[in-house]
């Protein structure tokens, strides 16, 4: 029963707080003890730091649905360190009446070993060997960016260090940082070079903490001479994360290791950022790509059809590239669609049936996902209230209700926690887009005006992606 319980737990934070905090934190911890005399949950955490996170920022989500799961009005929650386990939990369980106690096994001990064998391997350095500066297409939306990165791969750690390079994506960010990594690999195979998207390097750090490997991580990427961190925004709003990296970081700087970033925006604009943290990302070389021109886009298309071994007429590669104005990997897919048809159906490549292929694929294009920035905009037309209104601390009446109306689409529309769309619109708790869920259905039930006013607002939403 007890053990139920937390699953459900488990399920009802996942909808609140997002996945990646369930699998993150709570995943990890266990129900261990019920006292119902008491009213009090005890739960194990397998070690300190995760005990101390989740004391202080979830508790109130775990008295929250504990509470109503246990059908208690006022529930105590207790946090043990599992790495001080044995100590706590007979202490715990001395002063309990087992008669009332609901006891859920809790598989925290380690396995033990006679013999600790410890195998020294080569860290795998995560580079695409593709992406070489030889094949990537040159013109005036990135020369700068390019020749920057070939630069430091002559003197690593002595020029240009960080360098910094955004633009939108899939622009050819990626391409860059694999291509320092290869180049300098070639120059002096024994540099130890790592590439690492952030997102992963989030990942990796919290099961470092998780399961005691902090050194081993912090010795991982230390002992790098080159670290290449690709859209290094997705760091924003993850605390302990940027403190990890800031002391990494400072480590790698003073070692004169290189050290480059890519981003979807300038250092100084990644909203969630330390400024400690901004200020070191801008310390070195900034430089930005653009959408490339037309001319540049051909020759993408050009060299990538070479790469392939086939033939592209200019026509051809011209019409594509006009067709095409998002990103160079819309441009190269569009490419293979048109070639992968020829080639299926034994038809030569034409102009004409080109067109064709891009006219139906434009027919048949997939629908847009609706993002919180959609919903927004749409939300300005109606009510004339920005972002920076619907973030702020005001709480004048006809604000408060168009905040309501904002979350209310947003998770009716896009799917996303409770927790997400709290910090979208200002750092928000998850129980208040709950209350402004509450108070929009109760309104669209008193109001069918409004009700038709909302199905408008959608409509023009889902019209204008």
């Amino acid at each position: 029963m007890v053990q139920g319980i937390w699953e459900d737990f488990l399920r009802i934070a996942k909808e609140e707080a997002g996945s990646r905090v369930v699998d993150t934190w709570f995943k990890v911890v266990s129900l261990y003890q019920w006292d119902s005399i008491s009213k009090t949950v005890y739960l194990i955490a397998p070690n300190a730091f995760v005990k101390d996170w989740i004391s202080s920022n979830y508790v109130d989500l775990l008295k929250l649905h504990l509470g109503r799961l246990f059908n208690i009005d006022s529930i105590k929650i207790v946090l043990i360190d599992g790495s001080k386990k044995n100590k706590k939990t007979n202490e715990i369980q001395n002063g309990l009446d087992n008669s009332v106690a609901c006891l859920v096994p809790a598989k925290l001990d380690r396995p033990k070993t006679s013999v600790v064998k410890r195998v020294r391997s080569k860290s795998k350095c995560n580079i695409n060997f593709n992406y070489q500066f030889e094949n990537f297409v040159e013109g005036p939306n990135n020369s700068l960016a390019k020749a920057a990165a070939q630069a430091i791969t002559e003197k690593p750690g002595t020029l240009y260090n960080p360098l910094f390079i955004y633009g939108d994506s899939g622009l050819g960010k990626t391409h860059l940082l694999h291509a320092v990594g290869n180049c300098i690999k070639q120059k002096d195979k024994n540099m130890s070079i790592l590439y690492q998207t952030a997102d992963r390097f989030v990942n990796e750090f919290i099961n470092a903490i998780r399961f005691d490997k902090i050194h081993k991580f912090q010795m991982k990427y230390q002992n790098v001479d080159v670290l290449l961190i690709d859209d290094i925004q997705f760091i924003s709003n993850k605390e302990q994360t940027q403190e990890a990296f800031f002391h990494l970081f400072n480590v790698l700087y003073d070692s004169h290791k290189q050290i480059v970033f890519s981003s979807d925006t300038y250092p100084q604009n990644i909203k969630g950022l330390a400024d400690r943290l901004k200020s070191r990302l801008a310390c070195g070389l900034v430089t930005d790509i653009h959408m490339p021109l037309l001319e540049t886009k051909v020759a993408i298309l050009k060299k990538k059809a070479e790469l392939n071994n086939e033939d592209l007429p200019d026509d051809i590669a011209y019409f594509i590239a006009s067709c095409v104005a998002s990103n160079i990997r819309e441009l190269e897919g569009a490419l293979i669609r048109v070639t992968a048809f020829a080639s299926l159906t034994c038809q030569p490549l034409t102009i004409e049936l080109t067109k064709r292929v891009l006219q139906r694929t434009e027919e048949k294009k997939e629908q847009k996902i609706v993002d919180f920035k959609n919903i927004v905009k749409c939300i300005n037309r109606q009510y004339n209230f920005d972002l920076s209104d619907l973030k702020s601390k005001k709480r004048n009446k006809n604000l408060s209700f168009v905040r309501q109306v904002t979350m209310f689409l947003m998770k009716k529309m896009t799917g996303r926690s409770l927790r997400d769309i709290g910090v979208f619109l200002g750092g928000r708790d998850h129980s208040t887009v709950v209350h402004a869920m509450d108070k929009i259905n109760g309104y669209l039930v008193q109001n069918p005006h409004f009700k038709e006013e909302l199905r408008r607002i959608e409509q023009e939403i889902r019209d204008r992606l």
